[in-house]
């Protein structure tokens, strides 16, 4: 079922038994595979490619959803697979967000107001709790599971089968459990440009932050006093004092 009342883009491709309900919006060069459905309240992008058996703007899963109106958007160029399960928001934030370039592997599920940013790769399987953050480049490998609230920072890499329950900053990869710093994102950085110098900035930074025992407000003032002030640094700063759930450990023997 298609609705004369959904707006659709030019050269959009619908398979069938795709559901497409009044109140949504399609972007142009969008491909929507059999068996879709795009609920009321979803919008999205331009050059998508939906798979089969996705369910967009599903209502969400959390008992203070009373009903209001709410919405999904989802930008451009997103790859979205098979069985992928995306719920729009609450009173909360009133949406679910998804930037731009994303992959989002088969059977995932992104709960309501989650926010994800550009480029990030989601693996099969993952399951994100309500109200998420999720920053530019993460990689989130399958079958890990994420705690409502988390923020997860950008160019992370997150391991397979993680349970994820407090904030990842941002550059660095996570692993073990329970849930560890595992040093910086080498080979995601390098691939995305980063300079020697700049990697070994990171590397310094968090060996302070995680590897020289030192609690986390005094590793952020001893940082701030004796590192030059650069983007990444700031960022680094920035999340960590932002982070509500606060932030994962370091290495666990």
């Amino acid at each position: 079922m298609i609705s004369t009342n959904a707006t659709i883009g030019k050269n959009v491709t619908i398979g069938n038994y795709t559901t497409i309900e009044d109140d949504v919006i399609i972007g142009d060069h969008t491909i929507i595979e059999n068996n879709v459905s795009i609920l009321n309240g979803a919008r999205i992008g331009q050059h998508c490619h939906i798979h089969s058996g996705a369910v967009l703007a599903g209502l969400p899963q959390d008992m203070k959803y009373k009903g209001e109106y709410t919405t999904v958007e989802i930008g451009d160029r997103n790859i979205i697979r098979e069985s992928v399960t995306i719920n729009k928001g609450t009173n909360t934030r009133k949406v679910t967000r998804i930037g731009h370039n994303n992959m989002i592997m088969a059977n995932a599920h992104i709960g309501h107001d989650c926010e994800i940013g550009n480029h990030c790769i989601i693996g099969f399987s993952v399951g994100m709790a309500g109200e998420v953050i999720v920053d530019d480049y993460a990689n989130i490998s399958g079958l890990t599971g994420i705690h409502q609230f988390s923020k997860i920072g950008e160019h992370c890499m997150v391991s397979g089968l993680s349970k994820v329950n407090k904030d990842i900053p941002p550059y660095i990869i996570a692993a073990r459990e329970p849930l560890s710093y595992a040093g910086i994102n080498l080979v995601g950085l390098k691939r995305k440009g980063f300079t020697l110098a700049k990697l070994d900035e990171l590397k310094e930074i968090y060996r302070i932050i995680f590897q020289q025992k030192r609690n986390t407000s005094y590793a952020i003032s001893f940082i701030e006093n004796n590192f030059k002030q650069t983007v990444e640094r700031d960022k680094i700063l920035d999340f960590i004092r932002q982070s509500e759930r606060g932030i994962i450990k370091g290495y666990h023997e």
